[in-house]
């Protein structure tokens, strides 16, 4: 099976507003293909008035009207409009949409935190224009009442610190209050970059992004941030962001057809290689029986399952289709390995003896692997030789162990510690999480968009792990396994949550939308 081909630079092009996704039922068709970090957004910007004679102030202007246009469109029965501005460039975006919004007959309030504007660029100028035209300018006093719509253009993508007295108060106040909060680029408070909050943050029912995608929008805390995610390119040509190389690339449904194309008529399943899942420690039967299932669900022609012998007949059992086999020790593996092309090591493996010995046994087969859950947290106490191709699935937790550090460590810099993982290694990483990062090595990140608490339940990492080993056995690389591998979960799970609801999901459940979801063309 051919991998996916290599992405290019952006096509998309959003004259008006671009809905990209409300992070747990993806847009198909909205989704730009590539996202950016502060460094290259700001580039960006320099480009455009560098290299296209596009001033700041023009782009300024851009960003206003197609603010407007959204809460055109999206709020047209707002009448009185509260928008919050700082004294950066997103505060002058804010400005030019209060001046804007107040010449449609829309009743604006602009409220600072304090008695400071803007000093000068564009933002001072955008703020003079506003005064000029009549508008008023209240300093925030502790609450915010009686509003339609509340518009935050407090902090632009530049923040890395917690906000502080007023203009804390003044988010906190946005937060209390029942109106719609619409972002600015960014929910003042999260940091465009990582995804982190490190202090209070704007919980918007929408964000606006103005440019390019900003990566930290789509993981870490944004996705119970940003609400759905919209984005405007200012109508920018094309051409700039072949200019300026991205930080990461953005999962998009469309995807799986060229991982996943129609399979022949003449196959047989010896096409679609051997998947040996190796695990279940006493008591633990369960997690086995779901990568194993997942795994066959997602396309391997054949499924093993090592496992204690106590598990063997309820397998069975419950999925005839299995081949399942007790496992003593490392010895009664070695036939089973002979006939693997791919091994999916840790649901359920536990951390004894037993499990140490098969952990050793299979990692020095050289085979391709997949380490997931104990197998992850044996690796973290000692070092073991690990085969070319490799994919680690740790969730944050699992990835604080392995790097020696804190969860909330990883969570503050989720992009920086996938990137240390996966350079320490030297495999595939996928970092699980709102907003899945997959890292195949430092310089190739991609971000998977969704965001589904239907999947905060147990068993749901085991299904992954079986995906992306039936995906190596049907010819995939170990990073495009990943990539494919995560973005068929997500798709499920959404499919899953939207036939039966979030709350009260199980593992299981997905099994059945996996197959699905696994023939896209």
């Amino acid at each position: 099976m051919a991998d996916a081909p290599q992405y290019t630079q952006p096509l998309f092009r959003a004259v008006s507003p671009l809905p990209v996704s409300d992070m747990s039922k993806p847009n198909p068709a909205a989704l730009p293909e590539l996202a950016y970090n502060v460094a290259q957004s700001r580039e960006l910007d320099r480009l455009a008035g560098a290299s296209f004679e596009l001033p700041g102030d023009e782009l300024m202007a851009r960003a206003g009207r197609a603010a407007a246009a959204l809460v055109r469109e999206r709020y047209p029965l707002a009448q009185r409009i509260a928008v919050v501005c700082g004294t950066g460039n997103n505060g002058g975006d804010g400005y030019v949409l209060a001046r804007l919004l107040s010449e449609a007959r829309r009743d604006v309030y602009l409220y600072a935190p304090d008695q400071a504007l803007p000093a000068h660029g564009e933002a001072a100028n955008a703020c003079a224009a506003w005064r000029e035209a009549g508008g008023q300018m209240s300093i925030f006093s502790g609450e915010l009442t009686g509003f339609d719509l509340v518009v935050d253009a407090l902090f632009g993508i530049g923040l890395t610190r917690p906000p502080l007295g007023a203009h804390a108060g003044l988010i906190e106040a946005m937060n209390a209050q029942p109106a719609p909060v619409l972002a600015l680029d960014v929910p003042s408070g999260l940091d465009a970059d990582s995804g982190s909050c490190p202090g209070v943050a704007v919980r918007a029912e929408a964000t606006l992004s103005f440019i390019g995608l900003k990566q930290g929008l789509l993981t870490g805390e944004a996705p119970g941030l940003v609400g759905e995610l919209i984005l405007a390119d200012l109508d920018l040509p094309k051409v700039l962001f072949a200019c300026v190389p991205a930080a990461a690339r953005v999962l998009r449904p469309q995807d799986l057809a060229a991982w996943l194309p129609r399979r022949l008529r003449s196959a047989h399943k010896g096409h679609y290689g051997h998947v040996l899942v190796v695990g279940g420690d006493e008591g633990y039967g369960g997690a086995v029986r779901l990568a194993a299932e997942a795994a066959a669900r997602s396309g391997a022609g054949l499924v093993s399952v090592a496992t204690r012998a106590a598990h063997v007949s309820p397998i069975l059992s419950a999925r005839p289709e299995l081949m399942v086999r007790a496992v003593a020790g490392p010895g009664d593996l070695e036939t089973m390995l002979d006939k693997a092309s791919v091994i999916v090591v840790g649901p359920g493996l536990g951390q004894s003896a037993w499990s140490q010995s098969l952990l050793a046994t299979v990692t020095e087969r050289g085979l391709p692997i997949v380490m997931d859950a104990d197998a992850l947290n044996l690796l973290a106490q000692a070092a073991c030789v690990l085969p070319e191709e490799v994919v680690i699935t740790p969730h944050p937790g699992e990835a604080a162990r392995l790097l020696d550090c804190s969860s909330k460590e990883i969570q503050a810099d989720r992009f920086g510690a996938a990137q240390r993982l996966a350079e320490y290694f030297q495999a595939t990483v996928v970092l699980k999480g709102a907003g899945t990062l997959i890292c195949e090595s430092p310089q190739h990140l991609t971000i998977s968009p969704y965001a589904n608490p239907a999947l905060a339940t147990g068993g749901s990492g085991d299904v992954l792990a079986g995906v992306i080993g039936g995906l190596i056995a049907q010819g995939l690389s170990a990073a495009n396994a990943a990539r494919a591998g995560v973005l068929l979960h997500a798709l499920a799970a959404a499919a899953a949550a939207s036939a039966g609801g979030e709350r009260g999901m199980l593992a299981g459940d997905l099994m059945p939308y996996l197959r699905e979801m696994a023939n896209p063309a």
